[in-house]
């Protein structure tokens, strides 16, 4: 049971786009998603955007870094940052991705 919303009780069902960056020393990292026309966007929501909520078996990872592209004056996509700041928090993020990728069908590339 791994899911993302951006408001409380309502599970986000687009998939994002997740690119990760850490940095050399491996205590920091930056988890950037990217939601192309996602249901937060969908005319019958009517649900306010008030962060990404991560929700696993585990509890919740939760980031107000959140924004909104439009295109042609249209909500398009959602952007979300997620800053991890100690090694423990890139594990607890890693382990939900693990569980997040597991169940939608995600794949890890390096660059």
């Amino acid at each position: 049971m791994a899911k993302i919303q951006f408001s409380r009780g309502v599970d986000e069902t687009v998939v994002p786009d997740v690119k990760l960056t850490r940095s050399r020393s491996g205590d920091q990292g930056t988890a950037t998603f990217t939601f192309t026309n996602p249901k937060a966007f969908s005319e019958d929501s009517t649900e306010e955007i008030t962060g990404m909520y991560m929700i696993d078996e585990e509890g919740e990872i939760v980031t107000r870094e959140v924004k909104g592209k439009f295109v042609n004056g249209k909500p398009e996509i959602v952007e979300a940052l997620h800053l991890m700041k100690s090694v423990e928090e890139w594990d607890r993020f890693m382990r939900f991705m693990n569980r997040y990728a597991e169940e939608n069908g995600l794949g890890l590339s390096k660059s």
